[in-house]
């Protein structure tokens, strides 16, 4: 098995380097994705990155359930169905039988997908003394962050196609959380068959699923290659072949749309957007997605550990001017956490105005009176949250120099980025979040909790008692008004607290060759190319 997975790697490699087109290669059958960045890994249980979810969790994997945005419902997905037991501490999963995993080159799966997959993949996460906890790192910060891993007490295998998850309390964000791209579903027996071999570890990286794409081979900075799942259990897609082309480069990915040799790209730039609706050849479709940009202050460092100092920063930028400059109209001011997509938003004001004055005031009270230098980190890619960080913390820094703090821009390869924002290296960081799903919690638990700052998810490393209580105060509600008042003081004291600034909520934005069809982007979670096809091409 060994030599195995070595040769299949060594020939992934090579496949990728050769000197046809990756267009020209799928021309007929079909499409490829022009991505921003490379995915940290093939599980997106490892990571919370949009670049990892895009690349992995609709198109090799399957979750229990999943989230209809149209109806505003939970639907079956490998559950069948499920009821809510002993007053909501308990959940009974029914299983969907007749599913297949992936057949590969490095896997060939004995059985259907059953319960002992669910079991296995809950516990990889939930469980330290699992025999998969460690592996690739262990973090799990979506699970951290949102608090399932303290929610769920245990989760047991009632038959072959029944699974029982009994929680620690009643939490009406359970199912949402178990509805995001993070809440995959793995093969057991594909972990038992590399737990033999010796080589755990490829569980990440030569991934194994039940979903609509199995994974082919993956070249870091360069490409990765999928193929249609020809036993897929729903509806198999149109597409026999999917390209993820890795270009980094707004620019160049514009280019390649162009010219054709990608057929979707995400991010397109926002000032190209109009001359792209006037090309015939070129499509760009937008959905309102639930997402905050913010800069979030490193609150473990001084001065940034002085609320009065986060304050004085919150007023001394100029928001407004901004968003502006940088979405170019396609987004608004953000009032706070909470875009006005949901349920429990609020349009009173929950942010600093700009005021240099009141900056400068602030910094003389805290003791900084000549101000101070500091470090903005700016992402080096696109997110629909922001377009284009380092163009912002540029009209950041003049801001800052105007209340007398010198502010150096700094920014590594995206993978290094985030890692390096884990380790706390960061004075504070542009950043933002786009929801998992509807729940209003999720713009908050995976942001802002200290769960979250001990997994590495919470930017601002922030981590305060009272605000842990009142998140915990709104999921244990269930009256919806009473959930929505909750929220509103939990708006109130990230203002106090300013650990971070919301500055804007921005639609997201993605475009394609007008040949290309079915291409879907939900507003929760990431890309999904279960649906594309090419229009008027009988090959497929």
């Amino acid at each position: 098995m060994l030599q195995r997975i070595a040769i299949i790697c060594s020939a992934a490699v090579l496949a990728a380097c050769g000197p046809v087109s990756e267009h020209a290669q799928v021309e007929q059958d079909g499409l490829v994705y022009c991505s921003e960045g490379n995915p940290e890994g093939f599980n997106p249980q490892l990571g919370t990155s949009g670049t990892t979810v895009d690349a992995t969790s609709a198109q090799i994997y399957d979750r229990l359930l999943d989230y209809d945005d149209k109806r505003q419902q939970f639907v079956p997905a490998l559950a069948s169905g499920w009821q809510a037991l002993d007053d909501g501490t308990r959940y009974r999963f029914n299983l969907r039988k007749g599913v297949s995993f992936h057949n590969t080159d490095w896997f060939e799966p004995s059985r259907p997908f059953n319960a002992d997959d669910v079991v296995f993949s809950f516990n990889r996460w939930l469980s330290p003394q699992h025999s998969y906890h460690h592996v690739n790192g262990g973090r799990y910060p979506f699970f951290r962050s949102s608090g399932l891993i303290r929610l769920i007490h245990s989760i047991e295998r009632i038959d072959e196609y029944t699974v029982d998850i009994t929680l620690n309390q009643p939490d009406s964000s359970f199912l949402a959380n178990l509805a995001t791209d993070f809440a995959v579903i793995l093969s057991e027996e594909y972990a038992q068959q590399l737990l033999s071999s010796h080589q755990p570890e490829q569980i990440d990286r030569l991934p194994i699923g039940t979903g609509p794409f199995q994974f082919e081979l993956f070249r870091k900075d360069f490409i990765i290659r999928y193929q249609r799942h020809e036993g897929y259990w729903r509806e198999k897609p149109e597409i026999k072949r999917l390209v993820y082309v890795i270009t980094p480069n707004a620019n160049k990915r514009m280019l390649k749309l162009l010219t054709g040799e990608c057929d979707v790209i995400p991010y397109p730039l926002v000032n190209e957007l109009s001359k792209l609706d006037q090309n015939a050849e070129i499509e760009v479709g937008s959905s309102v997605s639930p997402n905050v940009s913010f800069w979030a202050f490193n609150t473990q460092r001084p001065p940034f550990d002085n609320v009065l100092v986060r304050r004085a920063l919150a007023h001394a930028v100029n928001r407004p001017a901004i968003v502006q400059t940088i979405y170019d109209g396609n987004a608004r001011l953000a009032t706070g956490m909470l875009p006005e997509t949901s349920w429990a938003y609020s349009d009173a004001e929950q942010t600093y105005p700009y005021n240099p004055g009141k900056a400068r005031e602030l910094l003389a009270e805290a003791g900084y009176p000549n101000g101070f230098s500091m470090t903005i980190w700016a992402m080096p890619v696109q997110r629909a949250y922001n377009p284009n960080a380092h163009r912002m913390a540029e009209l950041m820094q003049a801001d800052l120099a105007r209340i007398g703090v010198d502010a150096t821009i700094v920014s590594y390869e995206w993978n290094t980025f985030r890692q390096r924002l884990v380790d706390g290296q960061h004075d504070s960081v542009l950043i933002g979040w786009v929801a998992d799903n509807a729940d209003p919690d999720n713009f908050f638990r995976p942001v802002l909790s200290c769960a979250a700052a001990r997994s590495g998810n919470n930017r601002a490393m922030w981590c305060n008692p009272e605000f842990d209580k009142l998140l915990v105060a709104a999921i244990s509600e269930s009256d919806v008004d009473q959930r929505k008042h909750l929220y509103q003081f939990i708006e109130d004291m990230v203002k106090q607290q300013a650990p971070l600034v919301p500055i804007a909520n921005s639609l997201r934005y993605q475009a394609h060759r007008s040949d290309i069809e079915g291409v879907e982007l939900p507003p929760y979670g990431g890309i999904n190319f279960r649906y594309a096809r090419r229009v008027n091409d009988d090959s497929l």
